[in-house]
């Protein structure tokens, strides 16, 4: 079995490894697609971020989908070629948080490609994986398994759509337009939102939020006036999707959204400098959010159903051999929005 493991930064190596045999609520997926995250692209140039830091060689990846290959005794859920998306999270079941219905703030997650523990938590872009059955989403065999990789980032936007209360006939703005950012555009659209405005600072992003669903697209680094004019009458949106991580992102979303408006940070940028008085007189609730738990099902679903398409935004698939020069794309954003690997070779006629 071949995986693209990370030793250092731009060290990604492509080596064998053994896989055991699946446990009796096991399940072997053959994994077809994989998506380059953020966190993947943060590993791969600097060996991490913040304090969470590459100490040991890695496999990389979390946003993956594949074919059932084989399954324990006890396996119910799916059988020997199923397509599945894979749910990365693996939350413990048993921590104050997991019982309380909450189990993206488990004490003892295990998250695909993580470093955030040592050992490290290994990834999935490798050609096999043993996986819980409860991380097998079944997709219909007329989705490609190219979007069926999507399901986990489309996943973090249902969330924050999700942690920003009812949305129908709202106007909503979302600031950043990476994937996750255009995926939370199109997680509003089919929450009912009135009226989505985008914006970003590449004109390429931001052609991508159009066909993800967004009504008007602004490009701030040349028509800011554009965005500040939303802010007559102390602010006209009702809820704010920060997306970028960006404080200038944020500092223009406490601007124009209305008093007793909501603003969901999704981008993690690092410390942010908030001006408190204008929170306090506008009356502005800033909310989090964090993963997902539920919302993986729920993201299999709007996909499946063509509810949501994800296909604006997959720029292009590289053989797992090629993991370096896909990664190079993907972190150019004037070029690329979702790169995505094609693991195991056995299985791209489901790619689509």
């Amino acid at each position: 079995m071949r995986a693209a493991v990370l030793h250092a930064p731009k060290d990604l190596r492509i080596e064998e490894s053994e896989l055991a045999a699946p446990g009796p609520r096991q399940v072997r997926v053959g994994v077809a697609a994989g998506g380059i995250c953020g966190s993947d692209l943060h590993y791969y140039y600097n060996g991490g971020f913040g304090t969470v830091r590459l100490k040991e060689p890695m496999i990389l990846g979390h946003e993956v989908s594949g074919v059932v290959e084989a399954v324990g005794a006890e396996v119910t859920r799916v059988t020997p070629g199923d397509r599945v998306a894979l749910n990365p999270s693996r939350p413990c079941g048993a921590c104050r948080y997991c019982l309380a219905g909450m189990p993206n703030h488990c004490l003892d997650m295990r998250f695909y490609g993580s470093a955030m523990r040592l050992p490290h938590v290994q990834g999935a872009f490798a050609e096999a994986l043993i996986v819980d059955e409860a991380q097998c989403v079944p997709v219909p065999t007329r989705v490609p398994l190219t979007s069926a990789a999507f399901a986990e980032p489309l996943s973090v936007g249902l969330h924050a759509v999700r942690r920003a209360g009812p949305l129908v006939g709202r106007s909503v703005l979302v600031t950043g337009q990476g994937p996750i950012g255009a995926l939370a555009v199109a997680a509003a659209k089919v929450a009912g939102a009135g009226r989505i405005v985008a914006t970003d600072v590449v004109d390429a992003a931001l052609t991508a939020s159009r066909a993800m669903g967004a009504d008007e697209t602004i490009n701030v680094a040349s028509d800011a006036e554009t965005l500040a004019a939303y802010g007559a009458d102390k602010g006209r949106f009702d809820v704010a999707l920060e997306a970028s991580g960006n404080p200038a992102a944020l500092r223009s979303a406490l601007d124009v959204v209305r008093p007793g408006g909501v603003i969901v940070q999704m981008g993690l940028g690092g410390d942010m400098t908030l001006p408190m008085n204008m929170v306090v007189a506008k009356e502005l609730e800033l909310r989090g959010t964090f993963r997902f738990h539920e919302e993986f099902a729920w993201a299999v679903e709007f996909i499946a159903s063509g509810r949501i398409d994800v296909t604006p935004i997959l720029t292009d698939v590289f053989p797992l051999v090629e993991a370096d020069r896909a990664f190079e794309l993907a972190a150019d954003r004037n070029r690329a929005m979702k790169v995505q690997l094609a693991v195991n070779p056995d299985y791209a006629d489901a790619l689509g």
